[in-house]
C-alpha cells in the first residue's frame, strides 16, 4: 500500500517524522509532500523515501492556495495513494480538498494545535471555517490531544467520530536523547529558570520578562534563560519587554539553538506561559530532562502536566498569578525537588517515542484494512 505524509513546510516533517517514515517504510510505499526546501531534501536522504514539493503558503493567499490545491490534486491523480495523512492547518486543507477530489480512499488529519481560539472577528470565523472543510473532507480526524478534541467538538467544527491517540502527542520522546545523565550536574547560586520557544506575545513572553523583572528585584539571584528567535514582524512582544530582556540584569537571552538540552541541563524548572498549544513538545522534553514546570491552563499544558506532581499551572496571560509561581518555587526547593523526582517518570509512562508511534501505526492498520 502507497501512503503520502504532508506538510505545509518541509521542517515539519524533518522535526515530527525522523526516523518515523524510515520505518513505515518498511512495510508501505511511503511518499513525502510539503513546501520546497533544504529540509525536504534532508527527508529524502535521511528518511529513504520519495518526496515531491508542493509550495503552500503558511497565511490565507486566495490565489495561491488554488495553486496549490490543484498542484495537491496533480500529485494525487499522479500517485494514486491509498491514504494520505497531513498535519499543519495549510496542508490539511490542500491535502483533504485535494485528497477528496483525486478520489484518494483513507484521508486523514492530524490537528496539532488550533488557532482560532484566541483569534477574534473575521478570521476567526475563517479559520474555523477552513478547519470545518478540512474535517469535512477527511476520512478520519485525529486530535493531538483532549484539549484539541473538546474544541473541535464543543465548537461543532466536525461531528465526526475522532480519537486521540494513545495519551496524545505526535512525536513522543526520546528518552535517551532527553536524559539528563548525560549531563554534569552543574552548581550555580540561586534559581534558574529556562523558556524555550518563540519570543513572541502569544508565548506569554510580556508577563514572564514583568513577572521575572519584579521576582528578581526580590531575589537578585535568580536567572531566567530565554531559548528561542524572536518573530518581531508576526507577533511582536511590548518594547518594553525588549528593553528588559535587553538590559540582562538575569536574563540570558540565548536564541535559537538546535540543541535545547544544555540549557534544560542549565535549568531548575521549565517556564512555559503559552497562550495556546496543541500539544507542546518543550514541556514533555523538559520533563524527560526532569524538570518540573510552571505551565498556563491550555490545551496540551494541562494533559502534560498534573499539578502539584509535576509542575504547577497557572491562568494564561497573569503576569501575577507567574510571579507568585515562580516564586513559590524559588522559595520552596523542597517542593521543586519533589515534583522534579517525578517529571521524568510520569513523562516515560506516557510519551515515550516508540510507544507514541506504536499508537499511530496499529491505527494505520486498522484503518487501512477495514
Amino acid at each position: 500500500m502507497k501512503i503520502i505524509r504532508s506538510s505545509t513546510v518541509p521542517q515539519s516533517l524533518d522535526a515530527f517524522c525522523k526516523g518515523m517514515l524510515k520505518e513505515l517504510a518498511q512495510e508501505y510505499e511511503v511518499v513525502a509532500v510539503s513546501s520546497p526546501g533544504e529540509a525536504l531534501e534532508r527527508v529524502r536522504q535521511r528518511e529513504g523515501v520519495k518526496t515531491i514539493a508542493v509550495p503552500m503558503e503558511r497565511h490565507i493567499s486566495l490565489l495561491k492556495d488554488l495553486k496549490s490545491l490543484w498542484r495537491m490534486w496533480r500529485v494525487l491523480r499522479k500517485e494514486r495513494p491509498d491514504m494520505i495523512h497531513s498535519m499543519t492547518p495549510k496542508a490539511g486543507l490542500m491535502s483533504m480538498v485535494g485528497g477528496w477530489l483525486a478520489g484518494v480512499p483513507v484521508r486523514v488529519h492530524t490537528f496539532t494545535g488550533l488557532v482560532w481560539p484566541t483569534a477574534t472577528g473575521l478570521k476567526r470565523r475563517v479559520l474555523m471555517a477552513t478547519d470545518w472543510l478540512t474535517c469535512a473532507c477527511a476520512t478520519h480526524v485525529i486530535p493531538e490531544g483532549e484539549g484539541v478534541k473538546s474544541d473541535l467538538l464543543n465548537h461543532h467544527i466536525t461531528r465526526k467520530p475522532i480519537q486521540v491517540l494513545g495519551y496524545g502527542n505526535v512525536m513522543g520522546v526520546d528518552l535517551d536523547h532527553y536524559n539528563p545523565k548525560n549531563y554534569e550536574s552543574v552548581a550555580h547560586e540561586g534559581f534558574t529558570f529556562v523558556f524555550v520557544g518563540r519570543i513572541v506575545r502569544d508565548k506569554g513572553i510580556n508577563e514572564l520578562v514583568t513577572a521575572f523583572d519584579r521576582l528578581h528585584k526580590e531575589h537578585d539571584d535568580v536567572r531566567l534563560i530565554l531559548v528561542g528567535a524572536r518573530e518581531d514582524n508576526l507577533d511582536p512582544v511590548l518594547p518594553a519587554t525588549i528593553k528588559r530582556i535587553n538590559l540582562g540584569e538575569g536574563i540570558d537571552a540565548v536564541g535559537r539553538q538546535s540543541d535545547v538540552r544544555p540549557f534544560y541541563s542549565q535549568a531548575d524548572a521549565l517556564v512555559f506561559p503559552s497562550y495556546r498549544e496543541g500539544f507542546p513538545n518543550v514541556v514533555i522534553e523538559a520533563g524527560a530532562m526532569g524538570l518540573p514546570s510552571i505551565v498556563t491552563d491550555i490545551n496540551g499544558s494541562r494533559e502534560i502536566i498534573i499539578d502539584g506532581q509535576n509542575g504547577i499551572i497557572i491562568p494564561t496571560q497573569d503576569a501575577d498569578a507567574l510571579y507568585d509561581a515562580m516564586k513559590r518555587f524559588v522559595e520552596h526547593p523542597e517542593e521543586v525537588a519533589e515534583m522534579a523526582a517525578k517529571a521524568r517518570p510520569l513523562i516515560a509512562s506516557r510519551y515515550e517515542q516508540s510507544y507514541v508511534r506504536q499508537c499511530l501505526y496499529d491505527f494505520y492498520h486498522e484503518i487501512l484494512n477495514d
